[in-house]
């Protein structure tokens, strides 16, 4: 490989999932190689030398590692607390927060527990779940019942969750007693424009910057006196009518530019955020096919095309917006990308 890109772990899409990786694969030297076997390892999240990854199937679960020397040590496995968890996240409260989408529940697995307990089964104490309201939105094939995307942490200490079904964000105080054990304790419910369809959110300069995958749309949200978020910008992502365009994974860059992948499209947009605002400064592709998930590196945006077996090395330029593929890492059906 000419590109000179850290060592990377990519989850994917499994036979189980209709995809063609058999795990967690660890890319390095521009190979990539499974280090895990897993069925439909979806989303990862790294701390320290620790890797947490979902298993999106029904009845899921999140399994530990321990990563060293470019190999992966099993640790141990706690249910998801519901159905196709496609989202974990390490809180600040000693706790990996999981959202499972089908089932609309949140999921919060208490560290010290686990890691005391590992290579046993986790204690049923050390996991605590939250199911979402029953609420529906108006895109009926997308929206029939709650769906927990993804979660967040707060500037305030507390979790927000994006609910794709219910187009609200979900706000939860998540803590571990002097036992060990979590909780989860629901404190209020943000709700934004029927339709949205919330998926991934970031933060900058304050404000909650959420992709509406069902709405083609980036959407500034500040808190006002009252707690609650409200929209001080949206802004559509490309020209025309959604159809199959969906918005995927969103972040922000070091100069705050929002960046944000869109499926079906199968661009990468960046976003302005001068002046309070949010305003279309580039488009370009993606270098692939349904770009479910990104990496951002040094000089480059590296991106999980899912449906082309691969991540393409895009280099990004002084304005934020990547140029052509210059390199193809072949993977099976990449869903996320971690750099380690």
């Amino acid at each position: 490989m000419s590109v000179d890109v850290p060592t990377l772990l990519v989850g994917s899409y499994t036979a189980t999932g209709g995809g063609t990786a058999t795990g967690i694969s660890i890319v390095d030297d521009g190979a990539a190689r499974t280090v895990a076997v897993l069925d439909d390892p979806s989303f990862l999240a790294v701390d320290g030398d620790r890797v947490y990854a979902v298993s999106e199937v029904a009845d899921g679960s999140v399994s530990a590692f321990r990563l060293e020397h470019g190999a992966l040590e099993h640790l141990w496995d706690a249910p998801a607390g519901g159905d196709a968890p496609c989202h974990v996240r390490v809180d600040p409260s000693g706790t990996i927060v999981v959202t499972n989408y089908v089932s609309g529940t949140v999921t919060a697995v208490g560290l010290a527990a686990a890691e005391a307990g590992a290579g046993a089964a986790v204690p049923d104490d050390a996991v605590a779940v939250a199911v979402l309201p029953d609420t529906t939105g108006p895109v009926e094939d997308r929206q029939e019942g709650p769906h927990a995307h993804q979660s967040i942490g707060t500037p305030d200490g507390t979790v927000l969750v994006a609910d794709l079904g219910g187009d609200a964000l979900h706000e939860f105080r998540v803590a571990v007693s002097s036992d060990g054990t979590p909780t989860i304790d629901p404190l209020h419910v943000h709700h934004v424009a029927p339709g949205v369809g919330p998926r991934h959110m970031a933060w900058h300069d304050g404000d909650l910057i959420v992709a509406g995958e069902l709405d083609g749309q980036v959407h500034r949200l500040r808190r006002d006196d009252t707690g609650s978020f409200r929209v001080v910008a949206s802004t559509p992502t490309f020209d025309g009518a959604v159809g199959e365009s969906l918005l995927s994974h969103l972040e922000v860059d070091d100069a705050g530019r929002v960046v944000v992948a869109v499926r079906g499209r199968d661009v990468v947009v960046v976003l302005d955020t001068a002046d309070g605002g949010l305003t279309v400064t580039g488009s370009a592709p993606c270098g692939g096919v349904w770009p479910r998930h990104f990496a951002r590196v040094p000089g480059y945006l590296l991106v999980a095309n899912q449906m082309s077996d691969a991540i393409a090395v895009l280099p990004v330029g002084d304005d934020g917006v990547p140029g052509p593929a210059v390199e193809q890492i072949a993977v099976g059906t990449p869903a996320c990308i971690v750099a380690v």
